[in-house]
């Protein structure tokens, strides 16, 4: 399926506000994310999942980057009724169609297809959007997989959209069977690849190919490098609490791109208090916040979130017994933090032993422990606060979402480093991973994690390394305009940077040297791009001029 014009114009938010009454700076990093308006496109049902093809890709974009319901050409279910998905090329994505897009061209035309996940794809309640993402995600997947059972799945996201891919592959790599051997969602099995661009859930030390025999280099069935095996993971770890964990029956076939700096995914260890923040922001309504600055309104929706979280805390210590919370190491920040999660679950909370003494926690008033515990408070406070000031010193929000997409939230197309081993983007990679397994699907073959890429894979990534080095092709004549919040696509271009389509998809550029780091973004004129059959090559890209700001 070719990619189609577009012309989505995007724009990068211009501040986060922080909750006024907890004192810090506005880093709700791992709700951070990019605006970008509604597609226009006349309400029509269009494919039904009962066309099948040897591989789909399931697609999650990022905030307002997302398929609207009541505006986009939907998918139908096998009885005729809307699923929430489109189409690629029905819905397009600035920054997730080079990726997803890759095979078209590698494959015959119905072997392959590319479907977007519509969900809210807002702040209006991140939580809240990212769960409706897992289970219209999952919905799709189940009815392709019941109308296509031998369908393959790979499945892609950036930012907010990473977020809901990595909740959903754990949720399908660590299911167990039923009597009947059925899977609930889909077999494991059929996921052959998963790309997570800006993970928020990463664990520390993670490299970008968790579970796979090479870590650091390449997912298990592709056996091209990513970088040089010696590599040294992202630092940090990502910023949404509560969502971090191993993949089950998907370890090794996981592509987890993290940039240093994105603080969604790289965010330091020892921040409590911008964590706490972050958790806080996770629940209030930050579209709303953005919009409005802190008024009344919005300060009071603060107000009740805080006070609610301060609820969850007395009522969790007091589950703990108020005497037995008094002797152990945790601290009242450490209940802050574990309640606030909106992944917290008070049946689940853990329970504290108390600390080994001589005199029985009975015999003994918990007033005696306060003393001991105000200076475990004051030590905890600041031990786990040792990065704070220096993060918000670098100015985090700049650090990600700098202007013109210098933040580094936009690297993964613009992050070769031919001289450090890593001759390809994230997203060029990815996308060469994807035809790779496209290939395999069409041609029948059985998913073998320790298959080697055949010759034409290879000559697929050569080509698009030597792509990336023709000259500039597009220049602007407008800057964005700066007003969003991370986690999802826009896009922009200085004179003589690449563009996302040519990084990701068929790189045409090189970067010019300039003074702050650049991020490559598509020009907003008609490309009409030829495909050239194989990963990440698409090489038609036109001559262009960005005409305004997105």
């Amino acid at each position: 399926m070719p990619l189609r014009d577009f012309f989505a114009r995007h724009r990068i938010a211009t501040a986060v506000v922080a909750p006024a009454t907890l004192g810090v700076v506005a880093i709700v990093a791992a709700t951070w994310a990019i605006s970008a308006p509604g597609r226009d496109d006349a309400t029509q049902l269009t494919s039904s999942v009962t066309e099948c093809h040897d591989m789909v890709t399931i697609s999650v974009a990022g905030r307002n980057d997302a398929p609207a319901e009541d505006s986009t050409k939907l998918l139908v279910d096998a009885d005729g009724k809307p699923l929430p998905a489109a189409l690629a090329g029905d819905h397009n994505s600035e920054w997730v169609d080079p990726v997803v897009n890759a095979p078209d061209g590698a494959v015959d035309p119905d072997s392959y297809a590319a479907v977007y996940i519509a969900y809210p794809a807002n702040m209006s309640s991140y939580e809240d959007a990212v769960e409706t993402g897992v289970a219209n995600t999952k919905q799709v997947m189940s009815e392709i997989s019941a109308a296509c059972p031998d369908t393959r799945f790979a499945i892609v996201g950036y930012s907010e959209g990473a977020d809901v891919v990595r909740r959903v592959a754990m949720e399908i790599g660590n299911q167990q069977p039923g009597a009947d051997g059925e899977y609930g969602i889909v077999d494991p099995d059929d996921v052959v690849g998963v790309v997570i661009l800006a993970d928020s859930g990463r664990s520390p030390g993670d490299g970008p190919f968790i579970g796979a025999a090479n870590a650091c280099s390449n997912p298990d069935g592709f056996d091209q490098k990513y970088q040089d095996a010696t590599c040294t993971p992202a630092s940090g770890q990502g910023a949404v609490a509560g969502t971090t964990g191993g993949f089950g029956a998907l370890d090794g076939k996981i592509a987890s791109f993290c940039s240093d700096g994105d603080l969604t995914c790289a965010a330091p260890e020892n921040i409590s208090l911008l964590q706490l923040v972050v958790n806080v922001g996770r629940q209030l309504d930050v579209d709303r916040l953005q919009a409005e600055g802190l008024t009344p309104a919005t300060g009071g929706d603060v107000a009740v979130a805080l006070g609610r979280i301060a609820l969850a805390a007395f009522a969790d210590i007091q589950a703990q017994g108020l005497g037995n919370w008094m002797q152990s190491d945790e601290t009242f920040l450490d209940v802050l933090l574990r309640v606030s999660d909106p992944q917290y679950d008070p049946a689940a909370a853990p329970q504290k032993p108390a600390k080994a003494d001589t005199i029985a926690s009975d015999k003994l008033s918990p007033l005696a422990y306060l003393p001991q515990k105000i200076l475990d408070e004051i030590v905890g406070l600041i031990a786990t606060n040792e990065n704070t000031i220096p993060v918000v010193m670098s100015d985090p929000y700049q650090l990600t979402l700098g202007p013109d997409h210098t933040g580094h939230h936009f690297d993964y197309w613009d992050d070769a480093d031919p001289n450090n081993d890593r001759p390809l983007t994230s997203a060029q990679y990815a996308a060469a991973w994807l035809t790779h397994l496209a290939k395999q699907a069409q041609a029948g073959e059985p998913v073998d994690t320790k298959a080697k890429p055949q010759a034409e894979d290879y000559a697929t990534v050569q080509a698009a390394v030597q792509s990336t080095t023709a000259k500039p092709t597009a220049t602007t004549t407008a800057k964005p305009t700066v007003t969003g919040t991370p986690g999802s696509a826009a896009s922009s271009t200085t004179a003589g940077t690449t563009t996302p389509e040519s990084a990701a998809a068929a790189p045409t550029t090189t970067p010019a040297p300039v003074t702050t780091p650049q991020v490559a973004a598509p020009p907003t004129t008609t490309p009409q791009p030829t495909t050239t059959g194989s990963a990440a090559t698409t090489t038609g890209s036109p001559t262009s001029t960005t005409t305004g700001a997105r």
